[in-house]
């Protein structure tokens, strides 16, 4: 993996203009600040409230951790690189921040995933829901959500810099994309990320099959139901996990799918984005405004922090 042709890399910014860039990172630092502060709450309430150790929220607070992490690969750095007017990157941190970025959105996937599972068993199979997730199982997810995770950044990293890079050193984007740095190899060297790519493609296809297939059924079994009490409930459980996994798997489709662009292009940040930064901030407040019990709990959290703080 070593490769001495550069020893860094300049990432572009929003826009060659100071006063821009710091609207630019205001925006970043607000949106990071309100990722850090509700994943969490998420987090804390899931932990604390006894009334939510089901598997839902074991795998709700694994989402939110993971939520964080996914964003603070890209985001502290954008912000650093704006304030400080400079994109540079070292070869050594770029490389630690595309492993970083292919384990967290190989993570988010799966997670995604277990929770459609989870989900599925929960309303097309309720009198066995506790004997097949038990917490065997939802361990056993959980560990094969990072697991998984860690093969496919190890791939993608071990991939993409094994290839040669010369001349221009430039990556259009406010982090180490994959698609963006197969750009500055010198020869079409990168068969092996090309493989790579394919093979995490046939995975990624599979997770979405599954993830309809359980929703097919889901809804097939939800709108048999004769209650629409019921009804209401399990569609509040299903439909933010439906949201956030359609705006994460379209977006980062479309974004890895079309060609890299030669030049910096709005579309492609847009879009970047759209599956790096909204998901991990818009998902406690998906997650936590239908769902009574999750609201319940952090009007506990909110309270005890009160009361600690006038102690």
């Amino acid at each position: 993996m070593a490769n001495f042709t550069i020893s860094g890399f300049v990432l572009m910014g929003f826009s060659a203009k100071p006063e821009l860039e710091l609207v630019h990172s205001s925006l970043f630092l607000v949106l990071y600040m309100m990722a850090l502060t509700g994943n969490l709450l998420i987090i804390t309430a899931t932990s604390t409230d006894n009334s939510l150790q089901s598997p839902m929220y074991f795998f709700l607070k694994h989402l939110s951790f993971l939520d964080l992490c996914y964003i603070s690969v890209t985001v502290p750095r954008a912000i650093y690189n704006s304030l400080k007017h400079s994109g540079y990157i070292s070869f050594g941190e770029c490389i630690v921040q595309c492993f970083a970025f292919a384990l967290c959105s190989s993570a988010e996937l799966s997670i995604l995933t277990v929770m459609s599972y989870d989900r599925f068993v929960a309303i097309c199979l309720p009198l066995r829901y506790e004997i097949i997730m038990d917490v065997n199982t939802c361990i056993h997810g959980v560990l094969g959500v990072w697991v998984s995770a860690v093969i496919s950044g190890i791939m993608h990293t071990a991939a993409t810099f094994s290839i040669h890079f010369c001349g221009s050193h430039v990556i259009h984007q406010f982090f180490c994309d994959i698609p963006q740095l197969l750009k500055l190899s010198c020869s079409n060297d990168y068969i092996s990320e090309i493989g790579v790519t394919c093979f995490i493609a046939i995975v990624v296809f599979l997770c979405v099959i599954f993830i309809g297939l359980s929703y097919a059924q889901i809804f097939s079994t939800v709108l048999r139901m004769p209650s629409a009490e019921g009804r209401a409930k399990a569609f509040s459980t299903c439909l933010p996990h439906l949201t956030v996994f359609m705006l994460f798997i379209t977006t980062s489709s479309i974004e890895f799918l079309k060609p890299p662009s030669d030049s910096p292009n709005a579309l492609d940040v847009f879009l970047t984005i759209m599956y790096t930064v909204v998901p991990p901030t818009a998902n406690p407040m998906i997650y936590s405004l239908r769902n009574q019990a999750i609201k319940a709990a952090l009007r506990k959290v909110v309270r005890r922090s009160k009361a600690d703080l006038f102690c």
